[in-house]
Parts: C-alpha cells; sequence; structure tokens
C-alpha cells in the first residue's frame, strides 16, 4: 500500500502566495481548474437540491444545456493547459514553458467561465459572451501547441498531434457553442456541446492514458510497456470520432433508423470487449495494491464498460424502435466514471510529483477516489433505476461534489506554496 513520505516540519508552513502559481505551468493550470471544478460541482448539487426543494430558480438557459456544458469544458480544459504545457515540451525536447506566458489565455477562460455561469441564471446572450472569452483564450492556448508540436524534431509525434488536433477541433466547437448561445440556436449549442465532448474532452484523456499508462507503470511492471501498441489507440480514437456525429445527428433526427444503431451498437460491443480484456490482462500483470496504478485502471475498466452499456442500449434502442434505452447511464459511466477517475489520478501524480513529494495516493486521495466511485455508480443507477432517479441523482452529486472539492482544497493548497524539497517548479 502506497505510504507518502512524512516530514517533519522545522518551521512554519509557507504562506500561501498566488505569485507561486506562475512557478509551473501545472500549478497554474491545475490550480485553475480545481477552482472551476469546485465550482461546478457545488453550483450543480445546489441547483438538484433547490428543485428537490421546490425552490425556485432562475434559468435563462435550459438547465441540461447549461449542465452539459459547464461540466463537460469548464474545468478539463484548464487541466489539459496545465499537464501540456509542463509534459508537452518534454515529449518534444522542446524548452520548457514558462507560466508567465499561458497566463493571459487562462485568465482570460477563468473570467469567461464567471460569465456564463452569471448568464445561465440571467440571460443566455450574457453567457454567449462569456463563451466568446472563453474560446478565444482556448484558441490561444491551442496555437501555442500547434507552435510547438511544428517545431519539434522527435520522430515519434503522434500522441501530441492527436492531443493537439483533438485541442483545436474543442476550440472550434467553443467558437460555434458561443455563436449559437448569442444567437440562441439551441440546437446548435446542444450539437457543439456533443461534438466538443466526443471530439475534444474524450479523445484527449484517452490518447494521454495511452501514452502514459504504461509509464506511470513502468516501475511496477516493465511488461506492461507492451501494452499500448498502435492499434489500440486508433480503436480508442475511430470509435470516439465515430460517436460525435451519431451523437449530434440524434439531436436533429430521431429516432435514428434501427440498421445504424445495429452497426454503432456492435462496434461499441467490440470497443467495450477489447477494452475491458485489456483490463484484465493489465490487472493480471500489475501490482494494484499500488493506488495511483488502481486508480488509473479503475478508470480504464469505466472506459470499457461505457462502450458496453451503450452497445446494450443501443441495441434495446434498435429492437425496441428507440422507446427503450439505458438512458444516461453510458454517458455518466464515459464521463464521470472514466474522466472523472483518470483525471483524479493524474492530476494527483502530476501534483505529487512536480511539488517534490512521493508519486503515491496518501489515504486521503485514496478515500476521495473512492466516494467518486461511490457517485458514478449512483449516477448510473439514477439511469437504470427511474422511480429513485431524483434522490440517486442528487445523491450523487454530492458525492461528486465531496471527492472534488475536497480534492480541490487539498492540492490548491500546494499549488501555492513552494516545493517542499527546495527545488525550483
Amino acid at each position: 500500500m502506497d505510504k507518502a513520505v512524512k516530514v517533519l516540519p522545522t518551521s512554519p508552513a509557507p504562506r500561501w502566495r498566488v505569485s507561486w502559481l506562475l512557478a509551473a505551468p501545472h500549478r497554474l493550470g491545475f490550480f485553475a481548474g480545481a477552482v472551476m471544478m469546485a465550482l461546478s460541482s457545488l453550483w450543480w448539487s445546489g441547483a438538484l437540491l433547490a428543485k428537490a426543494l421546490s425552490l425556485p430558480i432562475a434559468w435563462a438557459v435550459a438547465p441540461s444545456v447549461a449542465h452539459s456544458l459547464f461540466m463537460s469544458l469548464g474545468f478539463m480544459p484548464f487541466f489539459f493547459a496545465g499537464f501540456l504545457f509542463t509534459a508537452g515540451p518534454k515529449w518534444l525536447r522542446q524548452r520548457e514553458v514558462a507560466a508567465r506566458s499561458i497566463c493571459a489565455p487562462i485568465a482570460w477562460m477563468l473570467l469567461g467561465w464567471c460569465i456564463v455561469l452569471a448568464g445561465f441564471h440571467l440571460q443566455d446572450r450574457v453567457a454567449g459572451a462569456g463563451l466568446v472569452l472563453v474560446a478565444l483564450g482556448w484558441s490561444r492556448l491551442c496555437l501555442r501547441l500547434a507552435v510547438t508540436v511544428r517545431r519539434s524534431s522527435v520522430v515519434d509525434r503522434v500522441h501530441p498531434t492527436l492531443i493537439v488536433f483533438s485541442c483545436c477541433t474543442g476550440a472550434v466547437m467553443l467558437w460555434i457553442a458561443a455563436v449559437a448561445m448569442l444567437l440562441q440556436y439551441e440546437l446548435v449549442l446542444r450539437s457543439a456541446i456533443q461534438l466538443a465532448l466526443w471530439c475534444f474532452v474524450v479523445p484527449v484523456f484517452a490518447v494521454a492514458s495511452h501514452r502514459l499508462i504504461p509509464f506511470f507503470g513502468a516501475s511496477a511492471s516493465p511488461l506492461l510497456d507492451a501494452w499500448h501498441p498502435l492499434w489500440l489507440l486508433w480503436l480508442m480514437v475511430g470509435v470516439l470520432w465515430l460517436e460525435a456525429p451519431l451523437a449530434a445527428t440524434e439531436l436533429w433526427w430521431r429516432p435514428l433508423p434501427a440498421q445504424l444503431r445495429w452497426g454503432q451498437a456492435i462496434v461499441e460491443a467490440y470497443a467495450g470487449m477489447v477494452l475491458l480484456g485489456l483490463a484484465v490482462r493489465w490487472a493480471l500483470v500489475q501490482n494494484l495494491k499500488n493506488r495511483l496504478l488502481a486508480m488509473l485502471h479503475g478508470g480504464f475498466m469505466w472506459l470499457g464498460l461505457s462502450f458496453a452499456l451503450a452497445a446494450i442500449s443501443h441495441a434495446l434502442m434498435a429492437l425496441m424502435h428507440s422507446e427503450l434505452s439505458l438512458g444516461l447511464a453510458p454517458l455518466h459511466a464515459m464521463t464521470m466514471g472514466y474522466l472523472g477517475s483518470t483525471l483524479l489520478a493524474m492530476a494527483t501524480r502530476v501534483s505529487s510529483g512536480f511539488g517534490g513529494r512521493t508519486n503515491a495516493a496518501d489515504t486521503r486521495v485514496w478515500v476521495l477516489y473512492w466516494v467518486l466511485q461511490a457517485a458514478v455508480l449512483l449516477r448510473v443507477f439514477a439511469a437504470l433505476w427511474p422511480l429513485s432517479a431524483t434522490l440517486l441523482t442528487l445523491l450523487a452529486a454530492l458525492a461528486w461534489s465531496i471527492a472534488t472539492v475536497g480534492w480541490a482544497f487539498r492540492y490548491g493548497r500546494w499549488f501555492g506554496r513552494p516545493r517542499i524539497d527546495g527545488r525550483p517548479g
């Protein structure tokens, strides 16, 4: 079982300072992401609680649209920026990026999302104006990433190239979402959110998982190096790219033809079978007493399960003329399960390693991880058990808030203090 290094303080802990956020890109990006992650969790939990108590809340944007937009794009890009501007130059053998050079676009995005959040409840065009700032900031960061990849002389640039392509796709979708919000085109807005999720957010995680899971586990199991052939990468990304147009098309054309649903179900069933098989294989060669690796493994299991659930759901829709499905269970298995678990594991690993601490998950993080797993299970069961959906969804949101706010509070304090080993960064 992992044990964090215990440092006996010989002097009072240094004060938290904003200036330390500019010591490294991961500090700035992760802190902004942690703040937005905690804010989005508390906001949605409050909205669900108010609904359960029949308390009135003013909505200028449909709650489902606001939820999907904010929870999928509100905090993930900040974590992407923190990680990519820290690890990206190392992958590509480029010079380190100064956190100050990405401070302005991060600030634009933070301000933009605050305006968006206010606009959800005041006026949709206010939310649209906020999205313009977000899109502007993210586009600036994407341009910087693209230049870094282009200048690199490294032969193997498959992973960075796919990530930059996905990030640029996300920038395009943010601009479309901003225009749609300003012009009050809800279907276009919903389509942009779906395309951003399946072509941007999830592919970045998939590519990062393919690249980093073997790296994180190499010290414990060299056999894991053979786990990430390129065919697996293209399988994951290809299936995600297939899901994107189908998810967007479904908003405009219902019900989709049964033949198309059967084809979708077959592809998802194959992907789920392959990914779950690899997850089992990984568990057999890997020491899952290592908590960080167990967390990554749990996230990867959710990826396979989400495809399996999607296959069952779409097969039911094909059989029952779209009158029966698993609802939002596959989607939340993907977003809360795969994305949430993987984010918690990878952000913990990077924060610990670049903070001068042991690359391990201590008891506090381990508990937060299992609270997050409870949140995923509650939300999946809420979709599968409609009669208890209100209560289970509320409990899921509260558990998710405990996990995300707890992580943000714990690691947010680290980002504003110097490394405990005295090294720069």
